[in-house]
């Protein structure tokens, strides 16, 4: 009996290798990304010069968005593969190893989703306010709505965090 357990014990830590190839495609999404930042870099200069300023300012706005995005993602993958799947060990004396991984565990990580999701809501609702001729009252409460959620919700996640730390 205890032959099984351990086998199926072992086979079970090494089922966190199935989400390896998770950590991959979102390898390829950065890639899907940065095609898309060379899309809207290129439009922003090829209007340059009839662009209005509101225009201009969209445009970077959503060149900081994919930048926003494109960093949660690494975070999630170098902090998620490290968390769950294996530590990078050959990594840890790479001159451009960033300092905070290895010590971002599951509560920070998502402290920093909801942070990275209420920065990116909050660049949606400005881009929507630099267009707000153009938009239904509707559609902008909608947006002024969920970002207040994720705010609430941001909140509300780093109060448990704090009191679930002032426990230990």
């Amino acid at each position: 009996m205890k032959r099984i357990e351990s086998a199926f014990e072992h086979a079970l830590f090494a089922s966190r290798w199935l989400m390896a190839p998770v950590y991959m495609g979102l390898v390829l999404a950065l890639v899907v990304l940065l095609v898309k930042f060379g899309k809207e870099i290129y439009h922003l200069f090829a209007n340059i010069m009839e662009a209005t300023g509101g225009e201009m300012i969209i445009g970077v706005l959503s060149l900081v968005d994919i930048a926003l995005i494109m960093s949660l993602l690494v975070i999630i993958m170098f902090s998620g593969y490290e968390n769950f799947v294996s530590k990078m060990e050959d990594l840890h004396s790479h001159a451009d190893r960033p300092e905070w991984m290895g010590h971002i565990g599951f509560s920070d990580l998502k402290i920093k989703l909801i942070g990275s999701i209420v920065a990116i809501s909050g660049i949606e609702l400005l881009k929507a306010f630099m267009n707000v001729g153009n938009l239904p009252d509707r559609h902008l409460a909608w947006m002024v709505g969920i970002h207040l959620t994720f705010v609430v919700s941001g909140l509300l996640y780093a109060l448990m965090d704090r009191l679930h730390g002032k426990g230990h």
